[in-house]
């Protein structure tokens, strides 16, 4: 094929025919454009092409499940990808209209090798990507993605004879009767069911009131023009919203979901919002007791108590602190053989015997409902609670462009692990440590740290401060670790602050 052009004219001739694909969508982990300003219609049919090709080239038996989130382009984009994948001779399976997680679960339930699913994931309307992967349940990391960028801006896809495309009814069906399986409530739960009218509302109130939840509907008719807000559960709009419904209806909690239902946040019966990471140090407690010597994964943006927590200690487990990423904690929990993984961003990552190792907000769902089934004389708060205490900022993207963010990292890294040479300190405390696997981690000397990394989807860094002390301390840490951030001219301002 032709290789693709970074630039084409809309409303030209050559937009209609000639593929345009913005080298800087290919990510760490997946792909994602502006559409259709960063890619067209041809430019996505060059991207099924390369990808089909990169099957063959690895290997991969060419059979692929393909599915699209429900945005009123994402249909679109999906046939336009097939068209390549097909063009390169692979057998595509149609699994319709889906949720991320539900595309990787059509590799076990079609036994198919490879799998892309057309979504923008959490991102704003006038966003589209790919998430794919090979290795079930892995999904394509730096490397694979490197390789099939070099194919594609190359115009290396090669056509081949032998493609085919089949719709494949009653995955959907299949999906929700993994996740729900036998189990039934024995306590009463109320749940606010949250879904920013994206795809899991087609998902989340089912599945729940099929395993005895009462379920308090939240944003949950289909809507892709996103009316309320986007269906982003680590937002705060998102979360006041849910806060405000559980006060409301006087639920137990409230569970929500991102706009292609592989993420889940979670706010309390008192209406206090609980960051994923904390979820997720409430259920690595309650699996641990399950579970003994179980070793957790961790992002680097997620809580110390991972590392710190005396009552996950006492039942032997391990904490790992790994690159945030869906591709590169899945990696990262298969490679460790960890029970699960938790992602700040809402990601959680149950492997056997809970689940098949990929992240997905329906299973962490069910695991929390059945987690209060265990715990009937407890609360959602009363486990939040039962945590040590820390203050901790929510995840805050100050702009910096895609061509420029990870140069602008790279010094400011620099820049963090020279202080660390030189005695410095954040917040008052001095600095024992710069962990580097992924951006900057400053450890400091009360086990309190600051984070600064480059966003793998958007032109963004990434900041995140925790104090296990107060939160003047938290914002102390963030002031200090915010001039340096502003040594560099090309961050602009923070989506959100503390």
């Amino acid at each position: 094929m032709n290789a693709p052009r970074p630039e084409v004219a809309q409303n030209t001739w050559d937009f209609l025919i000639a593929p345009m694909i913005a080298p800087t969508g290919f990510r760490e982990y997946d792909a994602r454009w502006r559409f259709p300003d960063q890619i067209n219609l041809p430019g996505i049919t060059a991207l099924g092409l390369g990808l089909g090709t990169q099957m063959h080239r690895r290997g991969i038996r060419p059979l692929i499940a393909v599915g699209n989130d429900y945005r009123d382009y994402s249909l679109s984009v999906k046939q336009a990808l097939i068209l390549g994948l097909v063009q390169a001779g692979i057998e595509v399976r149609d699994i319709g209209t889906a949720l991320s997680p539900m595309a990787y679960f059509s590799q076990f339930h079609l036994d198919a090798p490879a799998v892309a699913m057309v979504t923008a994931s959490h991102n704003p309307n006038g966003w589209t990507g790919v998430k794919m992967g090979f290795e079930r349940p892995l999904t394509h990391g730096p490397d694979e993605m490197a390789e099939l960028r070099d194919i594609v801006l190359g115009g290396a896809g090669e056509g081949r004879p032998g493609g085919s495309w089949q719709f494949e009814p009653g995955v959907r069906e299949a999906y929700l009767d993994d996740l729900a399986g036998d189990f039934r409530m024995t306590r009463k739960l109320r749940v606010v069911c949250a879904t920013g009218n994206g795809t899991a509302s087609a998902f989340a109130p089912e599945l729940l009131e099929r395993i005895g939840v009462e379920v308090v509907p939240l944003h949950t008719e289909l809507d892709y023009t996103f009316p309320n807000y986007n269906p982003n559960p680590e937002a705060l709009e998102m979360l006041h919203d849910m806060g405000r419904a559980v006060r409301e209806s006087g639920a137990d909690l409230a569970l929500g979901f991102d706009g292609d239902g592989d993420r889940c946040g979670v706010v309390d019966d008192e209406g206090e919002e609980i960051f994923a990471d904390k979820v997720g140090v409430i259920m690595a407690r309650d699996l641990a007791r399950l579970y003994p010597g179980s070793t957790f994964v961790a992002d680097v943006k997620s809580t110390g108590l991972f590392a710190s927590d005396p009552e996950l200690k006492a039942h032997g487990a391990k904490a790992d602190y790994w690159k945030t990423g869906h591709s590169h904690m899945k990696r990262r929990v298969h490679e460790l053989g960890a029970l699960a993984g938790f992602e700040k961003s809402g990601h959680y990552f149950l492997a056997a015997p809970i689940g098949r190792g990929y992240d997905c907000g329906m299973r962490v769902a069910v695991e929390l409902c059945k987690l209060l089934d265990r715990n009937p004389d407890r609360s959602m708060s009363d486990l939040r609670r039962a945590l040590p205490r820390t203050w901790a900022t929510p995840t805050m993207s100050p702009h910096c462009p895609d061509t420029e963010k990870y140069d602008v990292l790279s010094r400011l890294v620099e820049r963090l692990v020279a202080l660390h040479a030189q005695g410095g300190s954040l917040g008052g405390q001095p600095i024992a440590d710069v962990v580097t696997v992924n951006g900057a981690r400053v450890m400091l000397g009360n086990g309190a740290w600051g984070l600064v990394r480059a966003s793998s989807n958007t032109p963004n860094l990434v900041v995140v401060c925790e104090s296990p002390e107060s939160e003047a301390e938290m914002r102390a840490i963030f002031q200090d670790l915010d001039a340096v951030i502003r040594t560099e001219p090309l961050v602009g301002a923070y989506d959100q602050t503390i």
